[in-house]
């Protein structure tokens, strides 16, 4: 998610880093050509999502004001008598212990902003270690809860994380590193650390309305089997909410820093005016259409939504020219070596329990029969809201791979001494790979001739 540069004008730092320096020299003035402007892109699937929210949003309001205050206010339970097997309750029974959730997660948000500058790493490597005993602590409550599914869910959790921690301990000091230099950045950044708390005010603005209907939901009379099926489906919606979120800060964010490192630094002469209303302007027009569109699938947007805000071309165009980018310059083997995206994923995770935990500690004083529920839901807002607050780290590591692959020289005269590190590190992971490469095809050639030879 990183907006491009131009010399001059505000309007052309989208496409422009694509170019050669002398064409972007060439073509830069106050009138921007109209090859280079951005056009929109993907402009169906920004249909589709505008229509998911406002059609969600009428269903959500039904639900929760369906129980609101009187059970079956709406009178529409009739159309679900089949599936009645519990006694109903009252949306407000349940809908404080959702604000409990939306407040716990935008306070750890807000906090980790916050300590920025001064404890990111402490809390990066905190969320490493810590997070596999919190999640056998949650499995052992489970059991103890005669929660056996979900007691074993925790378990083999834990399990894999402590396994992933130890399969790639070698490459955290490498990822520590990476991660340090995308923090210096952002922290240069104040302003859009700010956007993060705004786009997180309007996630929550936006859970207000998801969180009382969840809680008519969990509150009706329809069976556990109804009740979990209709949670889950709000629960991918606002998912996808939450990914188009976090991904429009992700271009926003990305732009700024793409910016900086272009021109030589936010106070450099040849920097465009307002850049960041110009990020803003692009993510939330022309570019969001393919965010929301690769927030479905938002395993690939970590990186190919790169591409999508440095060039702004569509999802499935930028998919194939990030690939080209990153191996063409062999930067595909530094950035499989980097685990920043799993760190930070850790501590969204962790920011998704304790969330959860909290909501799901005072359900269980109250009514102990639908803990899980409110838990599990509570834990995605939780991650969500913590997501919105990871997401500018993520968004500065992936510039620095994108300014690395596209002019290495942008880094070097960022930070010199980083940049001998990163290009070490490459050098390292290439002869790594070029030697697995020789065994590999070594080991072939031994097995054809040991067939030729028996035959």
């Amino acid at each position: 998610m990183s907006d491009s540069q131009s010399t001059s004008s505000s309007s052309d730092d989208a496409e422009f880093a694509s170019m050669p320096s002398t064409e972007r020299d060439a073509t830069a003035s106050p009138a921007v050509p109209e090859q280079l402007r951005r056009h929109w892109r993907d402009v169906f699937w920004l249909a589709i999502f505008a229509i998911h929210l406002i059609g969600l949003g009428f269903v959500l309001a039904v639900l929760g004001i369906n129980r609101f205050e009187k059970a079956d206010r709406l009178k529409i339970d009739k159309y679900t008598y089949r599936f009645v097997e519990n006694e109903s309750e009252l949306t407000e029974t349940y809908w404080p212990f959702y604000a409990v959730a939306a407040g716990v997660g935008s306070v750890i948000g807000w906090v980790w902003l916050a300590l920025l500058g001064s404890k990111a790493m402490k809390m990066m490597k905190f969320s490493v270690h810590v997070l596999t005993t919190y999640l056998g602590v949650i499995s052992v409550l489970c059991f103890w809860g005669t929660q056996v599914f979900w007691g074993v869910a925790f378990a083999i959790g834990a399990a894999l994380q402590l396994l992933y921690v130890i399969s790639v301990v070698d490459r955290l000091p490498f990822t520590m590193l990476v991660l340090q230099k995308a923090v210096k950045m952002v922290w240069n950044l104040p302003e859009v650390l700010r956007v993060a708390c705004a786009f997180m005010v309007i996630m929550l603005l936006w859970m207000a309305i998801w969180s009382f209907g969840a809680a008519g939901v969990v509150a009706s009379s329809i069976g556990d089997g109804g009740r979990w099926w209709l949670l889950a489906m709000l629960s991918v919606s606002l998912f996808w909410t939450g990914a188009v979120l976090c991904n429009t800060v992700h271009v926003i964010v990305s732009g700024m820093v793409f910016l900086v490192l272009i021109h030589g630094g936010r106070e450099a002469a040849s920097m465009p005016p307002k850049p960041l209303l110009n990020s803003l302007r692009y993510a939330l027009t022309t570019s969001f259409g393919s965010i929301c569109y690769g927030s479905l699938f938002t395993a690939a947007i970590r990186t190919l939504r790169w591409e999508i805000a440095a060039h702004g071309k569509g999802f499935n165009h930028s998919a194939r020219d990030a690939w080209e980018l990153f191996q063409s310059t062999g930067v595909e083997a530094l950035v499989a070596y980097d685990c920043s995206g799993a760190v930070l994923l850790m501590g969204t995770i962790l920011g998704g329990l304790i969330t959860g935990t909290c909501a799901g500690v005072w359900t269980w004083l109250r009514t102990k029969d639908r803990v899980i529920m409110v838990g599990f839901t509570a834990m995605l807002m939780g991650m969500i809201l913590v997501g919105l607050a990871m997401v500018v780290v993520e968004s500065a590591v992936t510039s620095i791979y994108i300014c690395y692959a596209e002019d290495p020289s942008l880094i070097n005269r960022w930070d010199a001494e980083f940049f001998n590190q990163m290009s070490e590190a490459l050098h390292q992971r290439l002869q790594h790979r070029s030697a697995r490469t020789r065994v590999t095809t070594q080991n072939q050639f031994d097995s054809q001739l040991q067939i030729s030879v028996s035959m």
